[in-house]
């Protein structure tokens, strides 16, 4: 969620705001301001910088690691594919071939 630091300064800039008459009432105003904002901002569900971090580096490890497992099956599967290759590519004798006495 929003911090503290950022919601009473939007609070004191709202309260700035009003006219003259009733800048009387401002700690109350504020408060009130204060009240309506974390509301708002609570039902917005919003996460915090903190959280935000946390959730990109968790992100940058996991694609680095889906990446590290792509080559791995690529190099698999390359030498797999290059062992049934090599078998179709060499010639073998015919059973019962007696020629090679």
């Amino acid at each position: 969620m929003i911090n503290a630091k950022m919601l009473d300064d939007l609070a004191k800039t709202l309260a700035g705001a009003l006219p003259p008459g009733l800048r009387e009432m401002q700690q109350e105003v504020e408060k009130n301001f204060r009240a309506v904002l974390q509301g708002f901002f609570s039902r917005m569900d919003l996460v915090t910088r903190e959280e935000f971090d946390v959730q990109t580096e968790v992100l940058i490890r996991t694609r680095t690691l889906v990446e590290d497992l792509e080559k791995q099956v690529a190099a698999l599967e390359d030498k797999v594919l290059g062992a049934g290759k090599k078998a179709k590519a060499t010639p073998r004798a015919p059973k019962g071939d007696d020629t090679a006495q």
